[in-house]
């Protein structure tokens, strides 16, 4: 019973905590959200998934990431067809676009290839 009494208490105890949190994050997060630019792994994930959701394919690796004068420019490696085996599957190479907050701006795919073979570009073409 003591134990049952311990988690009581220390659940009452972690509800208050939260309680006096939730206030604070948001007033903190307005005046920090409107006058930071986002961390580089925020610009990375949020690409992802932004580009993820405009093409309904999986973003699998980011190859290239940069930040420019007009925002962020990222190569993110996609799965365009899943096929047996996996080495045979179809990636593309997209060239991302990102504005200074991290909203993606433009995206065009770069290259085709085949997830098993190697990078053909630099050695003349073979």
């Amino acid at each position: 019973m003591s134990n049952t009494n311990n988690t009581s208490e220390s659940q009452g105890s972690q509800q208050s905590s939260r309680r006096t949190q939730k206030p604070q994050k948001p007033q903190e997060s307005q005046g920090s959200q409107e006058s930071r630019r986002p961390r580089p792994m925020e610009v990375l994930r949020e690409a992802r998934a932004q580009l993820a959701e405009l093409t309904g394919m999986t973003a699998e690796t980011v190859s290239s990431f940069e930040q420019t004068e007009e925002g962020w420019a990222l190569e993110v490696e996609v799965l365009e067809l899943e096929r047996v085996p996996d080495t045979m599957s179809l990636m593309g190479s997209y060239q991302v676009e990102l504005d200074a907050e991290g909203q993606l701006t433009g995206y065009r795919r770069v290259r085709r290839y085949e997830r098993g073979r190697a990078d053909a570009r630099g050695s003349g073409g073979r």
